[in-house]
């Protein structure tokens, strides 16, 4: 679980971080800078937002609208010690908000959150040997087009690594014409990041001309094998996609060692 937590009070981000010590949480601190928060939720893959509301450069409020606007599956969590309520929200916002925590809060409290945030938050499983598929929480994805579903698919064998829009187009679509495989590439690209969204899914980030995927949250029979040297791999890996021949003699070797006495 990756959050975000802002507050203009450093006594209030301590204590937050004295609260949230002890659970598997990777987070990160801000103060009331806008552009900074901003910029780092449009390049991270952030689950949620905790952030105070009155503070002296930026309303929490309308920073939430702007931090939804950049990141749409965002969860947020406001830390005030005003009497707000739901109904005090606005529509944009409240949706995505899962309450708040009242000054001075418990790490009871703020532990009810993150258990929620770890419940509402798909697990994505990857099948990648023999054919590809996705499953979030155990439920197959059925991508909007089989352009999108096979950047995914080259997404998840770049294994964490930066994808460029050159890079998928000389996978994807090696044979187009330059021109028509950028629109096909932004197309993909489009029916991706809305597939996505509505599984509420926060992994991938979209930069310009590049992706990324985040690997929380996501279990993959290839990343296991690359690791360990065991699994299901037999010879087949993404076989509908020609790109993947590329990757088998690395798979090959891998097994070949693992069956060495």
């Amino acid at each position: 679980m990756k959050i975000v937590v802002i507050d203009d009070e450093m006594n209030a981000l301590q204590t937050f971080l004295n609260e949230c010590i002890d659970y598997d949480v990777e987070y990160k601190f801000f103060k009331d800078d806008e552009a900074a928060i901003l910029d780092y939720v449009s390049k991270n893959a952030v689950d949620a937002v905790f952030t105070d509301i009155g503070m002296p450069s930026v309303n929490g409020l309308v920073l939430a609208e702007k931090l939804i606007g950049v990141c749409p599956n965002l969860f947020l969590v406001f830390i005030t010690g005003m009497p707000i309520t739901a109904d005090d929200l606005g529509e944009k916002i409240r949706a995505n908000t899962l309450g708040f925590l009242y000054k001075p809060y418990s790490a009871e409290k703020l532990a009810e959150f993150f258990n929620l945030i770890k419940n509402r938050t798909p697990q994505l499983t990857v099948r990648m040997f023999d054919t590809f598929d996705c499953f979030a929480d155990g439920k197959l994805v059925l991508f909007s087009s089989s352009k999108s579903k096979e950047l995914f698919a080259l997404l998840v064998a770049y294994n964490g690594k930066s994808l460029t829009m050159e890079e998928a187009i000389a996978c994807l679509w090696e044979d187009a014409d330059p021109e028509k495989a950028k629109i096909s590439y932004r197309n993909a690209v489009f029916r991706l990041r809305k597939t996505l969204t509505a599984l509420g899914v926060n992994c991938v980030r979209f930069e310009r001309a590049r992706l990324r995927l985040d690997k929380k949250n996501i279990s993959c029979d290839y990343w296991d094998f690359l690791q360990t040297g065991v699994g299901a791999y037999r010879g087949e890996f993404c076989r509908n996609y020609n790109w993947s021949i590329e990757y088998l003699p690395d798979l090959d070797r891998i097994a070949e060692k693992g069956k060495r006495p």
